[in-house]
């Protein structure tokens, strides 16, 4: 499975909503919004990633928003 697709499942499970894609620079770029125990464990989730991946390093910025989102997708890749 690619990381991608562990994310969404991974966000599906949890209840997360947001997105995750492929940047150019070959970096996987995601936002995510949720319940904040929700959303460690998908960070945690994130740094295991699956088996066949090579996680280097998660980079995480927190904010307080209103919900943009109403489910989690794969986006198309954002350039760098």
């Amino acid at each position: 499975m690619g990381y991608r697709y562990f994310v969404l499942r991974r966000a599906q499970e949890m209840g997360i909503h947001g997105w995750v894609s492929n940047r150019a620079d070959g970096a996987v770029e995601a936002e995510a919004e949720g319940d904040r125990q929700a959303l460690l464990r998908f960070l945690d989730a994130l740094r295991a990633g699956p088996s066949a991946a090579e996680v280097t390093g998660v980079e995480e910025r927190w904010s307080e928003a209103p919900p943009e989102h109403t489910r989690f997708r794969i986006r198309s890749s954002t350039p760098s």
